[in-house]
């Protein structure tokens, strides 16, 4: 049997992480096709052809050499179509997130149109709150300046009553009771 053709991982261009998950997603498939669950959906009938054998992929993964990627032409489109299948997984749960955020953010913005609604109609009333209470305070201010000048007709009203009081001869009564 010929040695397999494999390529070192540092030829791959690829960071540590993608290096890492490049391997551990080879392990994830090499421990499957020694289960017997091979690929589930690789979009090909169910032929024998179509499966790879147990042994074929026992043999890939006995015959990996650590740092280096094996280029067997059934590993690596077993390989492809596991991370094809990863990626729509992964795709499928960004989908979901995002229309998860995006009720969310629905819901948010519905939630503040009504606090800013219910925030435009408390300020309404505060401003009509607050010209109702200007007009009463000018209006005490009116009513006050009134009774400030009653007051001080009052007191010219006694004043005078005290002394026509006093000009009169001390017999005679205008008939009136001093004001208190």
């Amino acid at each position: 049997m010929s040695a397999p053709q494999s390529v070192s991982e540092s030829a791959l261009g690829l960071t540590q992480s993608e290096l890492h998950l490049l391997r551990h997603h080879t392990q994830v498939l090499a421990q499957r096709s020694h289960q017997g669950g091979g690929m589930a959906d690789r979009g090909r009938g169910t032929s024998r052809q179509s499966q790879p054998s147990s042994r074929a992929a026992s043999a890939a993964s006995s015959q990996s050499v650590p740092g280096r990627i094996v280029l067997d032409p059934h590993s690596l489109q077993n390989l492809y179509l596991h991370l094809d299948n990863v990626l729509r997984t992964i795709q499928r749960r960004i989908e979901q997130l995002e229309d998860a955020t995006e009720q969310s953010v629905s819901a948010s913005r519905d939630r503040a149109g009504n606090m800013v609604r219910d925030a435009d109609s408390e300020i309404q009333r505060m401003r009509r709150i607050l010209a109702e209470i200007d007009a009463l305070e000018q209006e005490f201010e009116k009513i006050k300046r009134v009774r400030d000048k009653v007051k001080q007709l009052r007191n010219n009203v006694d004043v005078l009553n005290d002394r026509l009081d006093r000009s009169r001869p001390s017999g005679h009564s205008s008939g009136t009771r001093p004001r208190r």
